[in-house]
């Protein structure tokens, strides 16, 4: 089969579905561009609870932390964060009732004096306000779950877009052979040809972002998201997972405050037990449950070089009782999570920050280039039509069965485990039976006044 049969045929489907999916890409572009400063916006809008002026030698974890709860009554704790750097607040995390689902209430605390500087709402224990309203924009319009079908739509289809222009534009008969043309945008004259250089210029240049953050952003997605958990846990089985399970009789009752047994060796020894076992940077600390349960102690490094060990300690005794290392987990889940990471900006720090505003920003201009193409194809002659035309339809009847066959059985797999590329998949084809429909009848009519 040639590349020229099957041409038409998928420079109409990318027509199509720039035109139908675009809005939603567009509105992740412009969200998660916002998105990407969000930990600037965070720095400034909540500095006087975030950082701090180094004074001396910090109290004790257990005194900042009654301090907390004493900021926040009837609070059942959550975990802690010891502040990580000698300029940073220590954080308190409490759930409170009438709290909204994965919402908690922190409270920030001064290490050197053991003021509490201030609380707030935070979302999945760490994200303040702002950046958890942004990122609700980003992933559900701030809509809840039903907002969360725009994001996956724009996850599932970007890949297919990204994909399909770069086979349209390194094929194209004038791209062949000429690097120049398919990595330089054309200059000269506005018009149809330097919009289409542009928009295809800068999508060779983004590919390999953009496919990263469809792929990346499809696996937290409702539907797909759930396909792919299941393949990866058939592929590589469940990840390790820490044991909270003491060995032995805890010792003693519970002390009634969420904090374990009444003879508990207290968070700051805890912290040394996990120091002592390696664990460093940013770590939180998670109280036992009952008089059976051991602390659990997780590093939250996210940033390159990712560190993740957990361990937990026995509350009585401040003995390791187990241990969940980073360089445990199957490979799969380790590309899972700096994938999430880096679509998030924090695998890399600013510089990943920097790239993901360049791919948004490059998202936006290939789609508006490409709604200025079709705007440009629009007829100027004929009266009542104000669209542009779409690519010819039909193509589809020139390609061979053997190609046609497993396109299609393929094409049903993806849509089966990827929903929302296989529903609008449909609906594309719903319309351009409908746009063919149209035509014939505007035709017969026009054979019939003739």
């Amino acid at each position: 089969m040639s590349w020229n049969a099957l041409r038409p045929t998928l420079l109409r489907l990318h027509f199509y579905a720039g035109i139908l999916t675009g809005p939603f890409l567009l509105v992740a572009a412009v969200t998660g561009l916002l998105y990407t400063a969000t930990p600037q916006i965070e720095a400034i809008v909540y500095r006087h609870e975030l950082r701090v002026t180094p004074d001396g030698v910090p109290e004790m974890l257990s005194a900042q932390v009654a301090a907390a709860r004493e900021a926040v009554p009837g609070g059942t704790l959550v975990s802690v964060t010891p502040a990580p750097g000698r300029t940073d607040s220590t954080r308190v995390v409490f759930e409170k009732p009438g709290l909204p689902e994965n919402v908690t209430q922190t409270a920030f605390v001064n290490p050197y004096t053991g003021e509490v500087l201030g609380q707030e709402r935070t979302f999945a224990r760490w994200w303040m306000p702002v950046r958890a309203w942004v990122d609700g924009l980003h992933r559900h319009l701030n809509l809840g779950e039903p907002g969360r079908v725009y994001s996956e739509i724009a996850a599932s289809w970007l890949w297919v877009e990204i994909l399909g222009g770069l086979a349209l534009w390194l094929t194209a008969p004038r791209a062949r052979g000429r690097v120049r043309r398919i990595l330089v945008p054309q200059g000269g004259p506005k018009g149809r040809k330097r919009t289409l250089s542009w928009h295809a210029v800068i999508g060779v240049w983004a590919s390999a972002g953009l496919l990263g953050l469809s792929v990346t952003g499809m696996t937290w997605s409702v539907h797909a998201g759930a396909s792919i958990g299941r393949i990866q846990s058939a592929l590589t089985g469940p990840t390790p997972a820490i044991s909270t399970t003491l060995p032995g009789p805890a010792g003693g009752k519970t002390s009634g405050t969420g904090s374990g047994p009444a003879n508990d060796v207290g968070m700051d020894a805890v912290v040394a037990s996990a120091h002592a076992a390696g664990l460093r940077g940013v770590m939180n600390v998670s109280p036992p449950s009952g008089d059976q349960g051991a602390y659990v102690v997780e590093e939250n490094t996210r940033s390159w070089p990712e560190r993740h060990d957990t361990v937990a300690v026995d509350p009585a005794t401040g003995e390791i009782t187990d241990r969940v290392d980073w360089a445990d987990q199957p490979l799969v889940a380790k590309m899972t999570s700096w994938g999430i990471d880096a679509h998030m900006g924090l695998l890399f720090g600013p510089a990943n920050q920097i790239v993901l505003a360049l791919l948004a920003l490059a998202l936006i201009g290939m789609l508006l280039w490409g709604y200025r193409m079709w705007w440009l194809r629009r007829p100027t002659r004929t009266v009542g039509r104000a669209l542009g035309r779409a690519p010819a339809r039909g193509g589809w009847r020139r390609l061979p069965g053997r190609f046609l066959a497993p396109a299609a059985l393929v094409t049903a797999v993806i849509g089966y485990y990827v929903p929302l590329f296989g529903l609008p998949l449909l609906c594309f084809l719903a319309v351009d039976l409908a746009a063919g429909s149209l035509r014939r009848r505007r035709e017969i009519r026009t054979e019939t006044t003739a």
